[in-house]
């Protein structure tokens, strides 16, 4: 009953029976508690410490209890002085705190640039993401192009993701349908979806990007090589302009549950095909349309193969005349 005051159970045992009997000694508490001797001397010290026992005044080397109201009020005072003196510890460890992080920021002050941030690194990015995690208050929006996520970012992002999940943050995120047959990416969306989190697919994305609250955005440097960096900024433009994009491929993605599209009931063409045939027909490489589409260039001639097949065409070129013919383009 006492222990939120320090008090623990052996120790309110034996200051319950030198209540009943003031008078009676060591032997006796031991007799009648049924403990060993050196377990009620340590109660007695402990019960001493705390001001619940003093000396007798008339039986010298002797202990008196302190009568409760007495005794646990005056501990109940040294636990409300106790908390005083922390939270007034703890006001001038925040003011602490706020001068050091604004003197660390003059340490960044080179990767400032106009409107932003740049993060150069991926410990960098990492750790601007985790500030900007934990100051999420509503939303969280994102787009994971490249198809098949590393495990290292999925490692990183988790902590991320659960906390925000945790305290209610919505996230929602888009990724390329071909995560759908990644089992450690297709993995972690159901996990996401499993704690709330809101997740579709797309055959084709805009360049990476994480916008939180609709106020801070962060985007790479170089879309084509991530490592290279990222870019914080909160310039209202581009942020509304990176939250009205992503909107509208929100819009258009499928739901991650059940199948990613039905295929075109005209041309029998899955929507992955559809947008391999159109940026083949651009003059991009196999490399250049796997990258986009988030695949292996063994995918990406896979289905060409089995498109000119179905086309009857000889070579990619004549293949282009027949879809163009037949209206798939």
């Amino acid at each position: 009953m006492l222990e939120l005051l320090g008090v623990d159970t052996t120790a309110e045992a034996v200051y319950r029976e030198m209540l009943a009997d003031p008078e009676g000694g060591v032997a006796e508490l031991c007799e009648r508690l049924h403990l060993p001797e050196d377990a009620v001397r340590a109660a007695l010290d402990r019960l001493a410490d705390l001001t619940l026992l003093r000396a007798s005044r008339e039986r010298p080397g002797a202990l008196w209890p302190v009568s409760p109201e007495r005794g646990l009020e005056l501990l109940l005072r040294r636990q409300e002085e106790d908390l005083a003196r922390r939270q007034q510890e703890l006001a001038v460890s925040k003011a602490a705190v706020a001068r050091a992080v604004a003197e660390y920021a003059t340490l960044r002050s080179a990767t400032l640039v106009d409107g932003g941030e740049r993060l150069v690194g991926l410990d960098a990015i990492q750790a601007k993401l985790e500030t900007l995690t934990a100051r999420l208050g509503t939303e969280c929006l994102g787009v994971m192009p490249g198809g098949a996520q590393s495990a290292a970012s999925l490692a990183a992002s988790r902590p991320l993701d659960e906390d925000a999940l945790r305290r209610g943050v919505s996230l929602r995120t888009i990724y390329q349908d071909s995560v759908r047959n990644d089992p450690g990416t297709f993995a972690y969306t159901q996990w996401m979806t499993g704690l709330g989190g809101r997740v579709r697919t797309a055959p084709v994305l805009p360049p990476r990007m994480l916008v939180f609250d609709g106020t801070t955005a962060v985007v790479p440097i170089d879309p084509e090589n991530t490592r290279a960096g990222a870019l914080c900024t909160e310039e209202p433009g581009i942020v509304a302009s990176l939250v009205a994009l992503f909107e509208q491929t929100w819009e258009t993605a499928v739901p991650l549950g059940g199948d990613p599209r039905p295929e075109d009931a005209g041309t029998g063409l899955s929507p992955g095909e559809r947008e391999l045939l159109r940026l083949l027909s651009t003059g991009l490489t196999d490399d250049a349309a796997a990258k986009r589409l988030g695949v292996s260039v063994r995918t990406v001639r896979r289905q060409m193969a089995a498109l000119m097949e179905r086309l009857e065409a000889a070579s990619r070129f004549e293949a282009g005349l027949k879809a163009a013919q037949r209206g798939w383009l």
